[in-house]
C-alpha cells in the first residue's frame, strides 16, 4: 500500500482545499502580517527577544496565508503552507527563509534560554526582524505580479499535486 503524502493527508482532513481566490481575505492577511511586524520590531526595541522572534515569523506566515488566498488556496497548517511554498511558487530562498524562521519560533516559544544566550537571542531577534521584512516585501511584490493566467496554472498545479 502506497503511503499517503503529507499533503493529501491535509486534504483528506479538510484541512487544505482549493476555494475561490479572495482579494478581501488576502489583503486582511497582509494586514495581519503588516501588524506583526510593527509587533515584532516594539518587542525587540523593548529587549523581548522571544516574543519578537515568534512575532517576526507570523509576519511571515500571514503573508503567505496571504498569497494562497489570493490563489485560492485554503490551508490550515503551518507545515503545509510552507510546503506548499516551495511546490506551487519558485522561489527556494523565501520557503528556506520561513523554514527556519518557524524552527527559530518554535525553539524560543517553547524552551527557554539560559544567561549565557541572552545576546545571541537579540541578535537573532535582529536577523529575524530583517529576514520578515524582506520575506513581506518579496510576497507582496509576488502578489502584485500575479496575472489571472498564472493563478489558473498554480490551481491546475495544486489540483495535481498528491
Amino acid at each position: 500500500m502506497k503511503k499517503q503524502s503529507f499533503l493529501s493527508k491535509l486534504k483528506n482532513e479538510g484541512k487544505l482545499e482549493l476555494v475561490g481566490p479572495s482579494e478581501e481575505i488576502c489583503k486582511s492577511y497582509i494586514e495581519k502580517a503588516d501588524n506583526c511586524l510593527k509587533s515584532a520590531k516594539l518587542l525587540l526595541q523593548h529587549s523581548l527577544y522571544e516574543n519578537s522572534i515568534s512575532m517576526s515569523y507570523y509576519t511571515m506566515y500571514n503573508s503567505l496565508t496571504a498569497l494562497l488566498f489570493k490563489v485560492g488556496i485554503k490551508c490550515e497548517n503551518h507545515s503545509g503552507s510552507i510546503i506548499l511554498l516551495k511546490k506551487l511558487f519558485n522561489t527556494p530562498d523565501l520557503f528556506r527563509i520561513i523554514s527556519f524562521a518557524k524552527e527559530e519560533r518554535i525553539d524560543n516559544q517553547y524552551y527557554v534560554s539560559s544567561e549565557k544566550s541572552i545576546v545571541l537571542t537579540k541578535e537573532s531577534a535582529e536577523d529575524m526582524v530583517s529576514k520578515a521584512e524582506d520575506f513581506l516585501v518579496k510576497i507582496k511584490l509576488t502578489m502584485t505580479e500575479l496575472k489571472n493566467e498564472r493563478v489558473e496554472e498554480l490551481r491546475e498545479k495544486f489540483k495535481g499535486m498528491e
